[in-house]
């Protein structure tokens, strides 16, 4: 049975989520990295490995979440809170053009007193100042609490947040869409189908966003397929991802007990999330949680591009993992490998 599972990767047919669960399940380390790799060439021949120079900017760490996996927010009052002024954005961003960065990823907590007004103003002030750059900006998470706290549709928060400035929707807060394990590790978060309508919505109103997963808490095997075909069936009717970039849950500092997924499991669910991710074109592998050389193993297991050159990032940083690279660095390390190395805009154009 595994080797039709395996000559149907191999013939280019989609799989079902028991024939993905036993390939995931049952498959060899390597086996799943051939495949991984064997569709990677064939989605992208012309062996190019792509990055984005940009800055993660998070506006603010207050959050009435309390994600149980998040060891960056403060509560409402609590000592170490803020919310930055546009002068310290424009700081940030000033610099970033600087370091030939192109967009920024603006995310923050879930504020409770900040109106949709506050993030628009944000917006319009960015784009006068800075009318090059590419806003990535705020997660299906965020906008869900924009509709609650301002009593407004996804739609319209949405295209108000568009006409503002906003670009384009990353990914997070995805976690893994199955609310079972939402409940457990972030029960004041937008559910699975939520997280699902914000993206619909964001590309039925012309939007590319992008798609993550954090594995390794609570989650079984079966939930994180279940979240890659959850994934599957919106991009077959909407096209609008434009990548899907999984990373493994990191526990130091947070209320969550776990221990750091190994090489082999990130590297097993990486080649697999390509498998069953037929309609993506693009894998992002992840140095800032594994770090560089299993980024640069993670090329010959379904990823095709290395990320972000992360200028600023603080959430993942709170957990006590702190990886950092240059531009230099992550095109030595793409083409060490034996690729070339390519900086490119969140749609996934190439710069000259």
């Amino acid at each position: 049975m595994l080797k039709e599972i395996i000559d149907k990767v191999l013939m280019g047919k989609r799989l079902s989520f028991d024939e993905a669960y036993k390939l995931y399940l049952k498959a060899s380390f390597y086996e799943l990295g051939d495949l991984a790799n064997f569709i990677r060439k064939k989605k992208h021949p012309e062996n190019i490995v792509t990055y984005v120079v940009d800055r993660n900017i998070n506006y603010s760490n207050i959050c009435v979440c309390g994600c149980k996996f998040c060891a960056f927010f403060k509560s409402p009052g609590e000592d170490g809170g803020y919310v930055l002024s546009f002068d310290e954005l424009d700081k940030k961003i000033q610099e970033t053009l600087e370091l030939g960065g192109t967009q920024i990823l603006l995310q923050g907590g879930h504020h409770p007193d900040l109106k949709l007004e506050f993030y628009e103003n944000m917006l319009s002030h960015i784009k006068e100042k800075f009318p090059t750059i590419h806003i990535h900006g705020f997660s299906p998470p965020e906008i869900v609490h924009f509709s609650k706290l301002n009593n407004l549709s996804i739609k319209e928060v949405i295209k108000r947040l568009i006409a503002a400035g906003l670009d384009s929707i990353p990914g997070g807060g995805a976690e893994i869409l199955v609310d079972r394990v939402r409940h457990k590790v972030s029960p004041n978060k937008c559910s699975a189908t939520e997280w699902l309508d914000v993206m619909d919505t964001a590309h039925n109103l012309g939007l590319k966003t992008t798609a993550t997963m954090m594995f390794g808490h609570v989650e079984t095997m079966e939930d994180r397929i279940l979240h890659l075909i959850r994934l599957r069936d919106l991009q077959d009717k909407t096209r609008g991802f434009t990548a899907f970039i999984p990373w493994g849950f990191q526990p130091d500092n947070t209320r969550i007990k776990a221990r750091k997924i190994t090489s082999v499991e990130y590297l097993r669910l990486l080649a697999i999330s390509r498998i069953v991710l037929d309609n993506f074109d693009n894998i992002q592998v992840s140095w800032v949680t594994m770090g560089p050389e299993i980024a640069q193993l993670a090329l010959f297991f379904g990823g095709n591009d290395f990320g972000s050159t992360m200028i600023e990032e603080n959430v993942v940083a709170a957990t006590g993992v702190r990886f950092r690279l240059s531009i230099e660095e992550i095109e030595r390390y793409i083409s060490e490998a034996g690729f070339e190395p390519r900086q490119r805009r969140m749609d996934y154009t190439l710069i000259s």
